[in-house]
């Protein structure tokens, strides 16, 4: 991943990646109708139905009895890139490319986020310490089909698509998009922040998962301090660009006054800052744009600050996020800065303990309310054609806090999580008066659709498939060799057969495709049999069931076609309440096979995907049957009088 994030610098800091989307061009027709499409990322079939029946979402209710309420069977696996990129596109895996959150390279197995990657200038006249590009960089969505929107355009029927997941860049294909999930922030990262403190107990400086810690002193009232950005890539020595900036302490130890160049925030302990623009200096005529928000944490017993991932700047985009460029722009000057981080609620600051429960919860109601401003805002603006708008708080929040809802979760505390039990609930409840503020703008031929990609489940034990396949005599560990926490260290591929990487994805080591491969291609079914047949016996020792319930083989899910590289040779269902544990997803082989989930990440969706599907709303039957995402964009088209998507199926 770190050289995926070196050329998305370099390609954000050339300033040539703003040709990579174009619109499309079509000229429209009034259709004298709408379509609005709602997607909410992580809404859970059963939860939705229970607050239906307790009577807590009357637009939800109001909205099934006008047309329909149904479970949307969502994705193999129910990961959520898999799954939008499914709905976009009308196609399985096999047919958009899209498997897991994390590909590998076989040829290398560095792995590397899935949905999009970012290729640096490679033709550089050099002076001195100085490089200077003479080819253009690109950013490319990795995704493939055709998005459905593209389609409705062809046919001259308006579309607006808004932070659309497994979209960066944006397609340019539709009237307008904005990008949403796998956007990057500033160094290419889904998200790091930063945390600046005096206290002894973080130590010195270093990095944690999703962020960086950075030791800073009092000094008479002054700290100084610096916001760490990415390589200048006009440097040909690896230097990373800096801004400085000062906090000044209140003698009465209440508030603060930071300063980052000509930009100046009072914070008191406890507060957030709004958006605050941020400048890097690269060379005398070019510079990078980025925003931040500050959180003072508190000033006693010690200084502690906390800084959001250097977000893109959607006043001053230096990636592109929307087609065209000025819709980010217009976005911006019209409702204000915006997260344009594609998944902006910080899990990685609350699961790193520098943002405790009700931090995270702030942070989090600061996104929501940019996202519903914003949306109300395309809304009261969009007369024709179709809507297609995205929520994805309830997924980051419910990934953290399921547990509250669940006293048998082995990290459950009622102490401290009791209080929050009713949190996810409540963000049903905010969702639903949503819905009624966007019934009431329905005209008579309008239709509304409501839909999420999956549902949710307590994650309460964690499976380690790596060190399961090392138990089974399919990976290899040399005797003695130390436990191994990630990218398969210690792992003897002469004699390893199989491994896993991914939430859910398992990998023959096959000649001719893994750099070490070793399993003859004639041998891969009857391997992969083998191992299918074994993890459907997996008996979880501390509940007494199955640890896995669904095992499907890459040619029974869907064929992959021009993927075989990157697909995965088995997709592991775990059972309702077991995932794959965070060290096992990228290659880690820790010493037990199947532990308790002690993780503040509680709750989650990568599972057997009959065990968490979606749910589907619309305020008029849908001509076309749409029982899963997969099928609910040709049933859309179809309302708009556009039939034979996809064009292909697999």
């Amino acid at each position: 991943m770190t050289s995926w994030r070196r050329a998305a610098v370099a390609c954000a800091l050339i300033a040539l990646v703003g040709a990579a989307t174009t619109t499309c061009g079509q000229r429209h027709h009034r259709l004298g109708r709408r379509v609005i499409v709602i997607g909410l990322d992580g809404l859970d079939y059963g939860l939705t139905k229970e607050l239906m029946a307790q009577g807590r979402l009357p637009a939800f209710s109001r909205l099934a009895a006008m047309g329909s309420f149904a479970p949307l069977g969502t994705s193999i696996p129910p990961q959520s890139p898999v799954a939008w990129s499914g709905f976009i596109t009308g196609l399985d895996p096999g047919g958009h490319g899209i498997f897991d959150f994390v590909h590998r390279d076989p040829k290398t197995m560095t792995p590397y986020l899935s949905t999009s990657r970012a290729v640096a200038a490679d033709t550089f006249v050099k002076i001195g310490r100085y490089q200077f590009p003479l080819s253009a960089g690109r950013v490319e969505l990795l995704r493939k089909g055709t998005p459905f929107w593209q389609v409705l355009e062809s046919h001259g029927i308006a579309t607006t698509v808004v932070r659309m997941p497994a979209n960066f860049p944006p397609s340019g294909t539709a009237g307008r998009e904005l990008s949403g999930m796998g956007t990057p922030d500033i160094l290419g990262t889904y998200g790091t922040f930063s945390f600046y403190t005096s206290a002894a107990t973080y130590g010195g400086a270093h990095d944690v998962s999703g962020g960086a810690i950075y030791p800073v002193d009092v000094d008479n009232g002054v700290v100084r301090a610096a916001l760490h950005g990415p390589d200048n890539p006009f440097l040909r020595e690896s230097t990373k660009v800096e801004t400085p900036f000062t906090v000044h302490v209140d003698a009465s130890r209440q508030f603060v006054k930071v300063m980052v160049g000509d930009e100046v925030r009072l914070l008191r302990v406890g507060e957030w800052s709004d958006w605050v623009p941020v400048r890097f200096d690269l060379i005398p005529t070019q510079h990078l744009d980025a925003e931040c928000r500050f959180f003072l944490k508190q000033l006693e017993p010690s200084f502690q600050l906390y800084v959001s991932p250097l977000n893109i700047d959607p006043l001053a985009p230096a990636l592109p996020i929307s087609s065209p460029a000025s819709y980010a722009i217009g976005l911006a000057e019209e409702t204000g800065r915006f997260y344009s981080q594609g998944m902006p609620e910080d899990t990685k600051g609350l699961k790193a303990g520098v943002l405790s429960t009700a931090d995270f919860l702030e942070q989090s109601r600061i996104t929501r309310e940019e996202n519903e401003r914003q949306y109300r805002h395309v809304l009261g603006g969009f007369d024709d054609g179709f809507l297609f708008y995205y929520f994805g708080h309830v997924d980051q929040v419910s990934h953290m806090m399921w547990r509250v809802m669940d006293p048998e979760h082995p990290a459950y505390i009622a102490a401290t999580d009791g209080p929050y039990r009713s949190v996810i609930e409540d963000l049903y409840v905010d969702l639903d008066r949503l819905v009624a503020e966007t019934l009431a703008h329905l005209g008579p031929g309008d239709l509304l659709i409501v839909m999420s990609d999956h549902g949710f489940a307590s994650w309460r034990r964690a499976f380690n498939l790596n060190t399961w396949l090392r138990d089974h005599g399919y990976l290899t560990v040399p005797a003695g060799a130390s436990q191994s926490h990630g990218f398969f260290t210690n792992v003897d591929w002469t004699t390893t057969r199989a491994y896993a990487l991914g939430l859910n994805g398992l990998y023959v080591n096959l000649r001719g495709r893994e750099a070490g491969g070793v399993v003859d291609p004639g041998s891969r079914e009857a391997l992969v049999n083998e191992i299918s047949s074994a993890l459907l016996q997996t008996i979880d020792p501390k509940t007494g069931l199955s640890a896995v319930t669904k095992v499907f083989r890459r040619e029974q899910a869907y064929p992959t076609h021009d993927f075989d590289e990157v697909a995965p040779d088995v997709i592991v269902g775990y059972a309702k309440g077991t995932r794959t544990s965070d060290d096992s997803a990228l290659g880690g082989i820790p010493a037990e096979e199947i532990v308790d989930n002690m993780s503040a990440w509680s709750g989650d969706h990568c599972m057997d995907p009959d065990a968490v599907p979606g749910i589907l709303l619309t305020s008029r039957r849908l001509a076309q049957p749409a029982p899963t995402l997969q099928s609910l964009a040709p049933a859309i088209l179809a309302e708009l009088g556009v039939a034979g998507f996809p064009g292909k199926e697999h």
